[in-house]
């Protein structure tokens, strides 16, 4: 009896240990996994002036043309006349700043943007998301649409001066991959021989067949290039001489809809401190890009160190050299200006 009594408790013990096992393996996507080994890097913020330090900036993507720091607000037309105005911060005020040669904020001049017409062609239209150079050529991405019909489009023009003239004769769709409210391409990636835009969803569960839209500098579409599946938002995207490309990955805890089952990267990495602690997500990821396609590298993504309970929405990224890099928040939770360094 006594034998049976004990066979009866340890099986009552196995199965406990393993719905607790189970649990722990199958629980919510918000829950954070154990391992806690990542390493995370600090912001450093640097202060800004003007129109640009105000919330309504909405900055929604940055740009390197020559030594000046390009940053796009997502509605130009609240600054200036007529079509609006971008920002422009030489990159030597920005070194100064980091190497403690100067302490007082940043104040970006205007570049004027001429775009007569074109947005109120678009239907719907939802502003500007990214962009990128070539020499003097400029290449922004719009976001346009209602609900889950949804557009992408791709426009150019020049950057002479002070005034970005756009080609407003000349606006190409961008093919989309999935019906998905309030996504189309945040990211632009501007080789030597093309322009790539990237969606901003690209994870396991929503996007099945994830890829960067090509096209030639006259935007004429070209094959498109693979990309791996990448959990949460890809807000921008950063291209070294040497083929290494690096993206912004965030997550906001409210957008539940884009919660993987599995965080590949977290189980690969671990996580660092913070981001074990809170839900929202802010790393840099690197890939390798070459003609045949973009793919993951075996380094690990640069997480950033988080604040309990503020999310920074990064969506604009350059390279600084071999410092590290430089990032940009839209309105949320306010106009931020960002060095993160190279670990």
């Amino acid at each position: 009896m006594k034998s049976k009594k004990l066979l009866l408790v340890l099986i009552v013990i196995l199965l406990v240990f393993a719905a607790g096992f189970g649990y722990y393996y199958n629980r919510t996507p918000s829950a954070k996994p154990f391992n806690v080994t990542g390493k995370e890097q600090p912001v450093k913020l640097i202060p800004l002036a003007g129109a640009v330090a105000d919330a309504s900036a909405e900055l929604s993507g940055s740009a390197w043309h020559g030594d000046s720091l390009i940053l796009l607000p997502q509605y130009p037309e609240r600054f200036g006349e007529g079509d609006g105005a971008l920002f422009a911060l030489p990159k030597q005020d920005i070194l100064n700043y980091l190497d403690g040669k100067s302490t007082e904020p940043l104040t970006p001049t205007e570049i004027t943007l001429a775009a007569s017409g074109l947005k109120e062609s678009i239907p719907n239209f939802q502003g500007y998301e990214a962009i990128g150079f070539h020499g003097d050529q400029v290449f922004m991405t719009i976001e346009a649409g209602d609900g889950t019909d949804m557009h992408g489009y791709l426009v150019s023009g020049v950057l002479s001066g002070d005034e970005i003239k756009l080609d407003t004769a000349k606006v190409v769709e961008i093919s989309l991959p999935i019906a998905s409210e309030n996504h189309t391409d945040e990211a632009i990636i501007v080789t030597e021989d093309k322009v790539l835009t990237l969606f901003e969803l690209n994870g396991a569960d929503l996007n099945p067949q994830p890829a960067a839209q090509a096209f030639n500098f006259e935007l004429v579409p070209e094959p498109s290039i693979s990309f791996p599946h990448l959990e949460y938002r890809v807000t921008d995207a950063a291209l070294d001489s040497d083929g290494q490309l690096w993206v912004i990955n965030y997550f906001y805890p409210g957008d539940t809809d884009m919660l993987p089952k599995v965080d590949p990267l977290a189980q690969t990495y671990g996580e660092g401190e913070t981001h074990a602690q809170y839900d929202h997500v802010e790393r840099l990821v690197e890939l390798n890009y070459n003609d045949s396609g973009i793919t993951l590298t075996d380094t690990a993504p640069i997480q950033i160190s988080l604040e309990k309970d503020n999310a920074r929405n990064w969506e604009g990224l350059v390279l600084l050299d071999q410092r590290g890099f430089l990032m940009v928040t839209d309105k949320f939770p306010g106009t931020l200006l960002g060095f993160v360094p190279m670990p």
